[in-house]
């Protein structure tokens, strides 16, 4: 695909989307010489999704220009750890499911797309690959499996335990989940086996969740 990027900014205004997940959390976080926690309240906001009903973080548009709170005249104070989807523009990804169970894909499963940009102009041309590599993100990208899989399976069980929970107790299960995928990483250790350790450990505390003997299709949980 053909695309430069003449650093006009203007993807980093009128945006209430900008998405992070745990690891763009976690690499700008450390970039900026700030806790997790100190990040997200500084930049974020944190909310349960429509769908998903999953905690998502978002970065928090400021002004009636609705800018990028990152963005430092034209140009993004953590540039070269952006967050994932910022970095990949104007590429997109999915995951190529076919018939797969989701616990089954692998990074070999990832399709991407050119999405035509409103910005920039035609001078160079790029492959995905090499765009992604300016950043680190492997075009096989291990990590962006295991989000998807820890998403999709996380959604079920909270789809499953919210029929079951009042408002308090699902407000603690949703902060748990938040607290346990976006907060609990050490910076000197390495993020990947982190999050793995964190995602097998959420799927087991849910499973265990205890409804007092209310109605729950026979699994005595």
């Amino acid at each position: 695909f053909k695309f430069h990027c003449s650093m006009c900014g203007m993807c980093c205004i009128n945006r209430d989307d900008i998405l992070l997940n745990a690891k763009d959390v976690f690499t700008i976080s450390k970039y900026l010489g700030l806790k997790i926690p100190e990040f997200i309240n500084e930049y974020c906001e944190v909310y349960v999704g429509d769908s998903s009903r999953f905690p998502i973080v978002r970065l928090n548009p400021r002004g009636y220009e609705k800018r990028c709170p990152l963005l430092e005249g034209k140009r993004c104070k953590v540039h070269e750890v952006k967050p994932t989807v910022c970095a990949m523009f104007p590429i997109g990804r999915s995951i190529r499911l076919d018939d797969k169970n989701i616990d089954t894909i692998t990074a070999k499963d990832t399709q991407y797309l050119f999405v035509h940009p409103n910005c920039g102009d035609k001078r160079i041309s790029y492959t995905v690959r090499e765009w992604l590599e300016k950043f680190d993100i492997p075009i096989e990208d291990e990590f962006y499996i295991e989000w998807n899989k820890m998403l999709s399976n996380t959604s079920l069980e909270v789809h499953r335990i919210e029929a079951k929970l009042d408002k308090e107790l699902m407000k603690k299960t949703w902060d748990l989940i938040f607290a346990i995928i976006y907060l609990a990483y050490d910076f000197n250790d390495d993020f990947l086996e982190q999050f793995k350790r964190n995602a097998l450990q959420l799927k087991e505390v849910l499973k265990k969740i205890d409804f007092g003997g209310k109605d729950d299709g026979g699994t005595g949980k």
